[in-house]
């Protein structure tokens, strides 16, 4: 009997894909100075970075970078475990400890690997391991439960009560109960309170992934879960990213010293990991210091967004509900969201449309993201843009 080719089957669902229309494709990013990007010889205005605090270039991180660079060269030549762990790495991990008020934290080379690792560790090997999930978490958390053995079970967007009755269907086993703390594609905000007071009830452990909100969010940018006015005791897993408000890249889970030594010995991710660049580390660890004692970037950001809902409501723009850098303008089918943003382009400015399977068939929608680099003028010029285009972003 002849088997199935694996590369065989990969090419026809990629052909499918195209065929569909929803062929993702990566663009190069010449040049990249604030939110402006080139792009084929092209300067666009970018509204599509997670770049929310305008981080990224800032001088203290590329000095920071570079004085770590020039002493030690870039690599760290081997995992923590190995002989990678260095100076910068710990400082790091001290301070983001710190700003999150927790005991310890580890660092990891992605959230990805950060989600996978702390499942992997908490849900792997444990019979009758309990999973429960909010169905828009980011695809790293549905992918660390699944690859910890564990059975998932998802409840629908934000609703406690649908999480408790997920919960309640195994009475007595070991539970973990994972949210985003910022929905990477709605830009809402999870009900952490309730949410934590499910777990306290029930007994389960909470796990909040914050990779969009850290920065962002509460006293000093320490994230969603502080804002909710909640600590290490309610929320006592905690994941975050340095990817996105603080500029750099990386990742980190923060709990009890317990939590921490458990995971440097069972998270995959991290033990077989090469360790972040140590000069990356330095740059984060400069950004931490940015992210929390200047509060008038978080300030400035929420004055555009104000803005931005302010005039996409004058204009009757369908902006979804939320609060946060990520203002996803919802358009419902793929090719309205596509033909949006190519109009868009046309008219020097970069906002990519997302559509299935990245976000569920008819809730295609333009992915609006602001920083803090942005001007209230670019907002404007989005705006101004956005009615040019017409009727393709008024509704679905």
């Amino acid at each position: 009997m002849t088997r199935p080719d694996l590369l065989d089957r990969l090419a026809v669902q990629t052909a499918e894909r195209d065929r569909a229309a929803l062929l993702r494709r990566a663009r190069t990013i010449e040049h990249a100075e604030g939110p402006w990007l080139e792009i084929d010889g092209r300067r666009l205005l970018g509204f599509c970075s997670n770049d929310y605090l305008g981080l990224a270039q800032h001088p203290q991180l590329i000095a920071a970078f570079k004085r770590i660079a020039d002493d030690e060269g870039v690599g760290s030549t081997a995992a923590h475990l190995v002989c990678g762990h260095r100076r910068e790495h710990a400082m790091l991990e001290e301070a983001l400890a710190d700003w999150t008020g927790r005991e310890r934290a580890l660092l990891f080379s992605t959230g990805y690997a950060a989600n996978l690792g702390a499942l992997q560790a908490l849900l792997g090997g444990v019979d009758g391991a309990l999973c429960v999930q909010d169905k828009l978490n980011h695809a790293c958390l549905i992918d660390g439960a699944r690859l910890a053995g564990g059975e998932l079970k998802r409840y629908p967007h934000a609703d406690v009560e649908g999480a408790a009755r997920q919960l309640a269907s195994r009475a007595g086993a070991p539970a973990l109960l994972a949210t985003d703390g910022v929905f990477s594609m709605d830009g809402d905000v999870a009900p952490l309170a309730a949410l934590a007071a499910l777990a306290a009830r029930e007994g389960a452990t909470l796990m909040v992934d914050d990779a969009h909100g850290l920065g962002v969010l509460g006293a000093q940018g320490a994230g969603s879960v502080a804002a909710a006015g909640l600590g290490a005791a309610d929320v006592p897993v905690l994941m975050a990213t340095l990817g996105k408000a603080l500029g750099c890249a990386g990742a980190f889970v923060a709990g009890s010293a317990a939590l921490i030594e458990g995971l440097t010995q069972f998270a995959r991710p991290h033990v077989y990991s090469t360790a972040m660049p140590p000069a990356l580390a330095a740059a984060a660890l400069a950004a931490v210091r940015l992210a929390r004692e200047e509060d008038w970037r978080r300030g400035k950001l929420a004055a555009l967004i104000a803005r931005l809902r302010r005039g996409a409501a004058e204009l009757g723009l369908p902006l979804m509900a939320s609060t946060t850098a990520i203002q996803p303008l919802l358009l419902g089918d793929a090719d309205a969201a596509l033909a949006a943003s190519q109009a868009l382009e046309a008219q020097g400015l970069l906002v990519t449309a997302i559509r299935p399977p990245t976000v569920p068939v008819g809730q295609a929608r333009l992915r609006i993201t602001l920083s803090a680099a942005h001007e209230e003028s670019h907002v404007d010029r989005l705006l101004a843009a956005l009615e040019r285009v017409g009727p393709t972003v008024r509704g679905r």
